[in-house]
């Protein structure tokens, strides 16, 4: 499943955070540097390291984990790996799958929370290439989309302006993507008994379920 997730950070945040990234131009070298074999050659973008990019992951680690709907997707059990990303314009990154493996962890969703604008540059679409067509995704600053690190995707060519990003994988404590979408289902489903006013008993029969599936499951 694909998951679009809006206001992740709030306006302010994400201002403050890209005009820290923008200050510190000395800090960006290219992306080839940490991308894998297979995927180096179609990688054409820049990334930071600096205090400023360290700063803006550490954040962002804290509104994810504080964040209802993404944990209820994701269930993170690690972030294995972020990076800020920049694209300017003539850069792209070409259709790649992220590693299976980073740092000798498994990555099981990505992430790109994205930092600018959709008004403020031309392309840079993050494609989702899938079975039954792609998916393209622009969204507002402070937006985030959420997808398996299993998916074939892409970016688009920058056309003009500056395409900030930070971007991620998750370690989640349910590797089966189908088992991690039942589960949030049923945090669906709870939310909508409870949001109904559905009596405690018939609520605490499906907690019930949900917590002995995630039992089973989980990989702690």
């Amino acid at each position: 499943m694909i998951f679009q997730i809006a206001d992740i950070l709030a306006p302010a945040s994400v201002a403050q955070m890209r005009n820290a990234l923008q200050a510190e131009e000395q800090a960006f070298s290219s992306g080839k540097a940490t991308a894998g074999w297979y995927a180096r050659d179609v990688k054409h973008n820049d990334q930071s390291s600096g205090p400023a990019a360290l700063a803006a992951m550490e954040q962002v680690r804290a509104a994810l984990l504080a964040h209802a709907l993404f944990t209820s997707v994701a269930r993170p059990k690690s972030f294995v790996k972020m990076l800020v990303s920049r694209y300017r314009p003539g850069m792209s990154y070409g259709t790649h799958v992220d590693n299976a493996v980073m740092g000798g962890v498994r990555t099981d969703m990505s992430f790109t929370l994205f930092l600018s604008g959709p008004e403020t540059y031309g392309g840079g679409e993050l494609v989702i290439e899938g079975h039954d067509g792609d998916t393209a995704v622009k969204l507002p600053a402070g937006g985030l989309v959420l997808y398996p690190t299993t998916s074939p995707h892409h970016v688009s060519e920058v056309t003009s302006g500056e395409r900030l990003a930070v971007v991620g994988w998750v370690r989640s404590f349910i590797r089966n993507a189908e088992q991690r979408e039942i589960l949030f289902e049923l945090d669906q489903i709870i939310e909508g008994l409870r949001g109904a006013g559905v009596e405690r008993q018939k609520t605490d029969q499906v907690f019930k379920v949900r917590n002995t599936l995630t039992r089973m499951w989980v990989e702690d």
